[in-house]
């Protein structure tokens, strides 16, 4: 059979329809189906076009480009960044995230771009758009492990005052604690990585605007609709004696692990979510147990169901009126308003997508961003049946480092042997065989793939 191209203009197909590769309708082939298929709608099988058929219809990242000066520009496609890097008209400058600079003078245009950042406890979602396109989106993981550094520290602290050293303070990190504006460390550092990423976002792309989510959550409202006057100045434990009666009458005298009567016997009380965990000695993370079962948890390791905990709501409420100076403010209402409107996933990028005022933009491939420590103090570890691992000077390669072994990029998962050899899920490598190493900073940029699996990352852009 002789293969026939489609020439002419089809007049029922859409303008903006992307021509894949696709088979005609099988009575066409056929002689009797020729002359009877004469209001069938024809098939265009020519591969001119072939879009996004492996991205679920996002487009794939563009590249960072700053001009001569350190200005951001609007990002350019990947085969022009080659170009220019190959003809020596620009030169990478960063590959976390991948960012390339112009030697040479430019008009500078840019276009208005919008960013919305969606705030949050635990992740932060981020989407830079412009008229007619999303450039940039994804969310950002916070490590959440301030709280636990401290519970080390103090540790330490500890065992060191109790051999009645006196040595003098060697940083200058003593804050006042009576400062009006004081905020925890782990407060601190959460609202300081939201400054980290719009000031990141912002020396990469020409941001003209940015706008916030914020949110007040009232937590005795949560508890208890139906509270109102005088009734916030009052805690749950009013009139009652100590925690104990609160939980007898809040449980109803019934032990939480066998649902029976507490009444005549002994009763313990037992943290839902453990101390060493981030547990509270609050009611609300206190369970009721006979002593008898509170001993059977224990040894065979069960778990209650613990209560719902209002760490997130209280630390975003703490927060917000420092986040409205980053940028314009709106509300998770609208938000969601936004996004059902243009029945679209809950995911933290979409709804910064929603808060940039995107609807009908081509959307990109999402970014994950990985927060880490920028250095591993840990001095010493006591290994069982081993001698303790002393580490007498800073590594050279830490973890989520860039790597390059036999062609291969790779991201670390630390040092061994003294920083002789590198680890990369269950494999090492000496260090003297690594091609290269790039060192990233405390945010580690990573591209997604929408099939790939969960925990599944792809490496970001490398020029070769």
């Amino acid at each position: 059979m002789i293969k026939q191209k489609l020439h002419i203009k089809l007049k029922n197909a859409p303008a903006d329809a992307p021509q894949v590769r696709c088979s005609a309708s099988l009575s066409l082939n056929s002689p009797a189906g020729r002359d009877s298929a004469t209001n069938k709608v024809l098939v265009c099988n020519n591969a001119e076009v072939d879009l996004l058929q492996n991205t679920g219809g996002l487009k794939d990242v563009c590249v960072f480009t700053l001009n001569n000066k350190g200005l951001p520009l609007m990002p350019c496609s990947k085969a022009k960044a080659r170009k220019l890097v190959k003809s020596g008209k620009a030169r990478v400058i960063s590959l976390n995230p991948f960012t390339i600079k112009l030697t040479f003078e430019c008009e500078n245009k840019t276009q208005h771009v919008t960013l919305g950042i969606d705030s949050g406890f635990k992740n932060i979602g981020f989407s830079a758009v412009t008229e007619k396109k999303e450039l940039v989106c994804g969310t950002v993981v916070l490590d959440n492990k301030t709280s636990s550094r401290l519970n080390d520290k103090r540790m330490y602290r500890k065992n060191r005052r109790n051999k009645l050293w006196y040595r003098e303070p060697r940083w200058n990190n003593r804050g006042n604690a009576r400062k009006e504006e004081r905020l925890s460390p782990s407060v601190q550092r959460r609202y300081e990585t939201h400054v980290r990423v719009v000031e990141k976002l912002k020396s990469l792309l020409p941001i003209t605007e940015v706008i916030i989510e914020t949110a007040s959550f009232d937590i005795q409202k949560i508890k208890n609709p139906d509270i109102s006057g005088v009734e916030y100045q009052q805690g749950d434990l009013k009139d009652f004696y100590n925690i104990k009666a609160y939980l007898m009458v809040r449980e109803n005298c019934l032990c939480q692990l066998c649902s029976k009567s507490v009444l005549g016997e002994k009763v313990n009380l037992h943290h839902i979510i453990h101390r060493k965990d981030g547990g509270t000695d609050k009611a609300d993370n206190l369970a009721l147990l006979h002593e008898k079962c509170h001993e059977r948890l224990h040894k065979n390791g069960l778990r209650l169901k613990p209560n719902r905990q209002y760490k997130g709501e209280s630390v975003m409420s703490t927060i917000r009126w420092k986040l409205r100076n980053l940028g314009k403010e709106t509300y998770g209402y609208l938000t969601q308003s936004k996004r059902l409107s243009l029945n679209i996933e809950k995911t933290h990028y979409n709804d910064a997508f929603c808060i940039a005022d995107g609807s009908v933009q081509e959307r990109v491939l999402p970014f994950e961003i990985r927060q880490k420590h920028r250095n591993n103090r840990s001095l010493g570890m006591q290994r069982k049946g081993f001698a303790p691992c002393s580490r007498t000077k800073r590594y050279k390669i830490q973890p989520l480092d860039m790597c390059w072994h036999k062609g291969k990029l790779f991201y670390t998962s630390g040092s061994q042997n003294k920083g002789t050899r590198v680890k990369f899920g269950k494999h090492t490598v000496s260090v003297d065989k690594l091609e290269k190493v790039y060192n990233t900073n405390n945010l580690i940029w990573m591209a997604i793939h929408p099939h790939a699996s969960v925990g599944v990352f792809l490496p970001g852009i490398i020029i070769k």
